[in-house]
């Protein structure tokens, strides 16, 4: 199983879009700043607000790419509203 992530960071007051097999693992590697020089470790702590289930690896990461190109924090703020709009992307655009 593969998942998209948004997690979110009120010191810096942004989102981040990942794509991970294990959320939680994930979420714990962004706060513990495992990759020193990354640009989450900046914010911590994070929060997830949003886990999105995709079929395979190769949708997830298209998905996390999509998402990415909108460049758009009210584009992820309307998904975390309604994470309907994720299947239908999926179903549509993939």
């Amino acid at each position: 199983m593969y998942f998209v992530y948004i997690i979110y960071s009120s010191k810096l007051a942004t989102y981040y879009v990942g794509t991970t097999d294990d959320v939680e693992r994930r979420l714990l590697e962004h706060n513990l700043k495992t990759y020193e020089d990354s640009y989450t470790s900046k914010g911590t702590p994070w929060s997830l607000v949003l886990s999105y289930l995709c079929s395979n690896s190769d949708e997830a990461y298209k998905l996390e790419r999509f998402i990415k190109r909108m460049k758009s924090r009210r584009f992820i703020e309307k998904i975390i509203d309604d994470e309907g709009i994720l299947s239908d992307i999926c179903k549509n655009k993939l």
